[in-house]
């Protein structure tokens, strides 16, 4: 359960970071499955405005392994529900894979900025990115403009193969708005607003940054038409220590 300044956090700033929400062993576990099929299989390149890539594997349904298991899981469901004040169905997760030296950077987005075009009519979706490794300035961590949810959504144009906003209104946001690096041990959640503005900068050091985001959208926004991203029906939640069980299969 989040506690009422962390709720308040993220409702006035757009993110909150939530410390030691797995645990050590957990996260073993999800490090150990990197390698699975179900990753490896849907893992493609971003390439960014340089040049340099990371990697992503994305899926939106929940799966029967240790990923689902995740996505599914009390303590990021339950999250989402207080964040968005309502039931939330699994829209997509994804692995993100910023390699030493070569993973590259993201660009100056918002989540709606992709999203809207789905369908959804309100900005109702919240993301929870757990950290697999320890996330530095040095690694290429998230970084965030506080408070720029409150904006609305932006015109997004492209940006070497990814989406950015447009970058004369960027320049003023970032003149008026609070930069923030958003470093974070392993096992934490940073929970992020669907119109916050986000970026990471490339990963030149030698150390991985691996994480795994969970995307949820309200119940009561599921997109009009036949778009958008997974099912809109209620999360079936698996026991709190289904990620454990994993480790003796």
């Amino acid at each position: 359960m989040l506690s009422i300044e962390q709720v308040h956090d993220f409702e006035h700033y757009g993110f909150v970071l939530v410390d030691q929400v797995f645990s050590p062993e957990e996260l073993g576990v999800l490090l150990s499955h990197l390698d699975s099929d179900r990753v490896t299989s849907r893992t493609g390149d971003m390439p960014d405005a340089a040049g340099l890539s990371s990697k992503i594997a994305l899926w939106a349904e929940i799966g029967g392994d240790v990923f689902g298991a995740v996505s599914a899981h009390p303590r990021m469901v339950g999250a989402a529900r207080q964040l968005l004040r309502e039931d939330v169905y699994h829209w997509h997760s994804k692995v993100m894979l910023k390699e030493p030296r070569v993973g590259g950077a993201w660009e100056w987005h918002q989540d709606y900025g992709y999203w809207y075009g789905d369908g959804c009519l309100y900005p109702r979706l919240v993301s929870g990115m757990l950290a697999l490794d320890r996330a530095t300035r040095e690694n290429g961590c998230l970084k965030v403009l506080a408070g720029s949810h409150r904006l609305g959504r932006l015109d997004h144009g492209g940006v070497g193969k990814q989406a950015g906003v447009e970058s004369e209104r960027l320049r003023a946001v970032e003149e008026r708005l609070q930069m923030v690096y958003a470093e974070a041990e392993p096992g934490s959640v940073l929970w992020f607003d669907c119109n916050l503005l986000h970026s990471s900068e490339a990963n030149l050091s030698e150390f991985p940054r691996r994480s795994y985001i969970c995307c949820y959208n309200a119940l009561s926004n599921a997109p009009y038409g036949r778009g958008g991203h997974g099912k809109p029906e209620p999360i079936q939640v698996v026991p709190d220590d289904t990620i454990l069980r994993f480790a003796q299969a």
